[in-house]
């Protein structure tokens, strides 16, 4: 929840009131201890989730299918062709 909240703010000062709140909610459930009750609660919250996730999630440049992942390469090691494989 706290890293797709991110996802919608435009500046992290802004960010942190949202911060502040779903932090909030964690501690109001914190001391619940019957399996039914979390399981109630992390449902809601996994819906809501899922309703309110972002469409075009932030990635880091360099993180997997980031804008810059995997760009320049450098080349394989090994020798274009295999002379000495056998070829049909």
């Amino acid at each position: 929840m706290l890293n797709d909240s991110l996802n919608w703010a435009v500046r992290r000062d802004l960010w942190r009131q949202r911060a502040i709140e779903i932090r909030a909610e964690f501690e109001r459930n914190r001391d619940i201890k019957d399996p039914r009750a979390v399981a109630e609660i992390l449902a809601k919250a996994e819906a809501r989730l899922a309703k309110q996730e972002h469409p075009d999630p932030y990635i880091p440049a360099m993180f997997p299918n980031g804008t810059k992942w995997e760009r320049n390469l450098p080349p394989p090691a090994g020798p274009a062709f295999d002379h000495l494989a056998e070829h049909h």
